[in-house]
């Protein structure tokens, strides 16, 4: 699991993005969200804090889930990260 949550790092840091967030506190995120739902793509948007919201967009499957992107969105400016490409 490490190396999961050391390539959402990395991806964050590579769109630009100079937030300090965790690939393990986004990979709980998503994995919480997903739990119960069916299969499909899903868009939702969370508030870690007062002035930071994180767009993202999931496909979940019956034994495992896409991480397709991120939008963070932060008074320092905005960045996508696309886990797709």
């Amino acid at each position: 699991m490490d190396e999961i949550y050391q390539i959402i790092e990395e991806r964050i840091r590579q769109a630009g993005c100079m937030l300090d967030i965790r690939g393990c506190d986004i990979y709980a995120e998503i994995a919480d969200f997903a739990e119960d739902k069916e299969d499909g793509t899903y868009i939702f948007m969370s508030k870690p804090s007062d002035n930071v919201v994180f767009e993202y967009k999931i496909d979940v499957m019956a034994d495992n889930l896409n991480l397709s992107y991120i939008d963070i969105n932060s008074p320092e400016g905005s960045c996508h990260i696309d886990f797709d490409n």
